[in-house]
């Protein structure tokens, strides 16, 4: 089937370009992150390349409308999507299936979570690396003698939990929650994350 080769297609060129985290937080850890808006301008011109539709089809959506402090409507809303991935070629397909969350005091709630479920489709489809390795014979490694790791900070979810909490704005609590959602091991913790952003309430 020639969907798999087009995918296979789009991860080749993702590898050597990959899409880096070059948006910084200036506020709270400082993490890099890639938005919605990095995936498309790299991805879509490898879609079109290569023959490749991404069709998204919402299997359920949920909406609860939550206060925020100052008595405004806020509304978190959850949506199941599946994503064809189709060949224009001999149309053949693979689907992948996501989920999305988001909050939002207006209307745009249901657009951010959708947003969100395409990103994570595509991450999992095109395995898409935060760099690059556009030329390695470019130059000439010197290898250092081997040295003790330093050791890694554990992950507090708590403290991420925390960060989300008070942040300043939406954006940058959902900020947060994806840098807390890519260190996060286990299930418990990314289900403390998305309790802590769906609670979210923005300070007025």
């Amino acid at each position: 089937m020639k969907v798999y080769q087009a995918i296979n297609a789009v991860q080749k060129a993702l590898a050597k370009c990959g899409i880096s985290k070059d948006r910084k937080n200036s506020q709270g850890t400082g993490y890099m992150f890639r938005g919605i808006d990095d995936v498309y301008n790299v991805v879509s011109p490898l879609l079109a390349e290569n023959g490749l539709c991404i069709l998204p089809r919402v299997l359920s959506r949920q909406c609860e409308e939550r206060q925020s402090k100052n008595g405004g409507a806020l509304f978190y809303v959850t949506v199941e999507v599946e994503f064809d991935f189709v060949s224009s070629e001999d149309a053949s397909k693979h689907t992948v299936k996501t989920f999305g969350e988001a909050m939002d005091s207006g209307d745009k709630a249901t657009n951010k979570a959708m947003s969100a479920a395409y990103k994570y489709a595509a991450f999992q489809a095109f395995a898409i690396p935060t760099e690059g390795d556009n030329d390695a014979d470019s130059h000439t490694q010197e290898v250092a003698p081997k040295q003790a790791k330093k050791p890694v900070a554990a992950f507090d979810v708590d403290k991420a939990c925390s960060y989300i909490k008070y942040a300043e704005t939406r954006t940058k609590a959902e900020h947060y929650a994806d840098a807390a959602f890519e260190r996060a091991s286990t299930d418990a913790e990314k289900k403390q994350i998305a309790d802590a952003l769906a609670n979210y309430q923005e300070a007025a």
